[in-house]
């Protein structure tokens, strides 16, 4: 019997051990992401463009928001057709945003106040400048012939199938001197790499490599669903179910079922060379997924050990959200998953900014502050957008002033992405909101400068201060970190979280309405109300009073 005792003692060590270590390795888990968009966040050298060195100058800023991983939008060269997301050197940094040694001097004073580095790839397609490119349309028989995704027109000279653009209209673009068509999943400048061809594979891993070993801790894959197209080049079939959650309603896109211009089966093999090539880095990789049924690519992308280590698509950042949605999309995921992880957003640099888009006329800083509660609620790594800490809502552009191209194609009905992409301000009495000593590329909306950095900081009650109070109370909590997650029954526009991590269990309500509610929830009987939680809310047994966009946290004693 002693030795008997004495083996499962020792087992239960190896236990323990292992999952210390799976514990160790999943630290991204734990983690909170924040989006940088370079253009957007500090300039230097007053061009009146963000850059590299305006983000080292502010890293102290964004480690005192208690975020752990800061994502930076792209930085490489590009001739900024799509503002950088058009790479035209995977291996350098564009003169706008500085030198390869600025990069290296923005790594270094992250590592020093523990802050982790990822940065944007975008694989699916680059530059029509891109060396590349240029040589690949040369001719049909140079080195890189097979590099983008050439295709003969049909006898009548109409494109090759009737895949469309996410940008609006066809994606394919003749090329005179090949007398072919390449495809463009975005803008006409941004052809697609042909990713069947190895070469492409290995070239744009080789890429990731050189800033793995300069020390980025991980990479977040834009469009990672797009990498792969149909070889037989077959037709999309109409949609059976509008997409308007990657999409406006005003862009044909959404009326077509994307079966063969993504999310190919292909791309699972090539995301296990991605997370292979990590592992010898011991780095990360979040990926973009905009599906018809995003939720089931993401689950498929990031389940094992052998390939994403998380995914987040645009499901949480739709035009409008209701309690009911919210649970849907969650208990959708969670069903599907196997093994794999999360990150849930409510905003960044391609939606409008979440106090205008679900908050609305009335949305005021105590939505603000339910909505990252609710947040931090949900299983999953929360990532944050520049800019959303303050509370800052979306910005009205005037067209002479508009930026983005996808904005240009669908105005008025669609105003584009520059409203979120505003500069960050800093100081409210500032020129330009101490983003800029010279005029920004977008304007500084005169409604955010009473939220600026400088005026928030030395407010308790401000949003910026409650963002950074409720991060570390999130990480207080092991079951908000590794717990599993369900929901109990309540009414709109209440949400009700249900958090489980062994016998312990944690409820959290939600009002997402500018209106008072009453709910009793016989569920919470055994709960104690935890304190730190910083949200109106009122307790008497099982019934919970929840003023406007109030919140409670509860969990067994």
């Amino acid at each position: 019997m002693k030795r008997r005792l004495h083996k499962e003692t020792e087992q239960e060590k190896i236990n323990m051990t292992q999952q210390a270590t799976e514990k160790a390795a999943a630290w991204w888990r734990e983690s909170t992401i924040y989006q940088i968009y370079p253009r957007s966040f500090a300039d230097s050298n007053g061009d009146g463009i963000g850059d590299l060195p305006g983000i080292t100058a502010k890293l102290p800023y964004v480690a005192s928001l208690g975020v752990d991983i800061v994502w930076i939008s792209p930085f490489f060269k590009s001739p900024m057709a799509d503002f950088g997301y058009d790479v035209s050197d995977y291996c350098d940094v564009d003169p706008l945003f500085g030198t390869l040694e600025d990069f290296d001097r923005l790594l270094d004073k992250a590592h020093q106040l523990g802050l982790k580095i990822m940065i944007d790839q975008v694989l699916s397609h680059c530059s029509d400048q891109h060396p590349w490119f240029v040589e690949s349309r040369q001719d049909r028989s140079n080195p890189k012939a097979d590099w983008f995704v050439w295709a003969d027109p049909q006898p009548d000279g109409t494109p090759p199938n009737n895949w469309l653009s996410v940008f609006g209209g066809s994606s394919w673009q003749w090329d005179a001197r090949r007398r072919q068509y390449y495809l463009h999943n975005f803008l006409t400048s941004q052809p697609d790499l042909n990713f069947h061809n190895p070469q492409v594979q290995q070239a744009l891993l080789d890429a990731m490599r050189f800033w793995l070993a300069r020390g980025v801790d991980g990479f977040r894959l834009d469009a990672c669903n797009f990498h792969f197209h149909d070889r037989a080049l077959r037709s999309n079939p109409p949609a059976t179910n509008r997409d308007t959650k990657t999409v406006q309603d005003t862009n044909p896109y959404g009326m077509q079922a994307h079966i063969y211009d993504k999310t190919q089966p292909e791309n699972l093999a090539f995301l296990q060379r991605v997370r292979a090539l990590l592992n010898e880095y011991g780095a990360i990789a979040i990926g973009e997924v905009g599906a018809d049924d995003s939720l089931a690519v993401m689950a498929e992308y990031t389940e094992g050990d052998d390939k994403l280590h998380m995914a987040y698509s645009f499901n949480l950042l739709t035009p409008s959200v209701t309690a009911g949605y919210i649970r849907e999309q969650v208990e959708q995921y969670e069903s599907r998953v196997k093994g794999g992880w999360v990150s849930w957003s409510v905003g960044n640099h391609d939606v409008a900014r979440v106090m205008s888009r679900w908050g609305g006329a009335d949305a005021t800083p105590a939505f603000a502050k339910m909505m990252y509660a609710l947040q931090m609620a949900l299983r999953g790594t929360p990532c944050l957008y520049q800019g959303d800490e303050l509370g800052l809502t979306e910005a009205e552009i005037a067209f002479e002033d508009l930026q983005d191209p996808y904005g240009k194609t669908f105005w008025p009905e669609f105003k584009g992405r520059d409203g979120c992409r505003t500069p960050m301000p800093w100081q409210a009495a500032a020129p330009f909101a101490g983003f800029s000593e010279y005029k920004p590329w977008l304007p500084v909306p005169a409604e955010h400068l009473p939220k600026a950095a400088d005026q928030q900081e030395s407010d308790p009650e401000s949003v910026l201060n409650y963002v950074r109070h409720i991060l570390r109370w999130r990480k207080q909590h092991a079951v908000l970190l590794h717990g599993d997650i369900a929901f109990a029954d309540a009414p709109e526009p209440v949400l009700v979280v249900r958090r489980t991590l062994g016998e312990q269990v944690l409820f959290a309500a939600f009002n997402l309405s500018a209106e008072s509610v009453n709910l009793n929830l016989p569920e919470i009987a055994a709960t104690k109300t935890m304190d730190g939680v910083h949200l109106p809310a009122q307790r008497d047994g099982t019934t919970l009073t929840l003023p406007a966009w109030g919140g409670w946290f509860g969990q067994t004693a």
